[in-house]
């Protein structure tokens, strides 16, 4: 991952409190049952951000998906010939 990016504040947060939490659970102050609860996440998801926290750090919690398109994204020439077609048959 790119150190460097930039993250927004919502992104910034939502890494702070899952950070928060992780380590809350790493020290045993709460269980990885409840920090899962806590985050709206399952125990395996937690598992993998325990991982990901101790092998890249704070930026190992960012969402990974950010910068990349979306797999369902039309490519823009599918589209063109869409909305070409769209507009031939509302003119017919």
């Amino acid at each position: 991952m790119d150190e460097s990016q930039q993250y927004s504040a919502a992104e910034m947060e939502r890494m702070m409190k899952v950070q928060d939490v992780l380590l809350k659970a790493m020290a045993k102050k709460i269980t990885w049952w409840a920090a899962a609860e806590i985050l709206g996440v399952t125990d395996r998801t937690m598992r993998r951000w325990r991982q990901r926290l101790e092998k890249h750090g704070y930026v190992g919690l960012a969402d990974r998906r950010k910068g990349k398109p979306s797999p369902q994204r039309i490519p823009v020439a599918t589209m063109e010939e869409l909305l070409r077609l769209i507009e031939k048959n509302t003119t017919t």
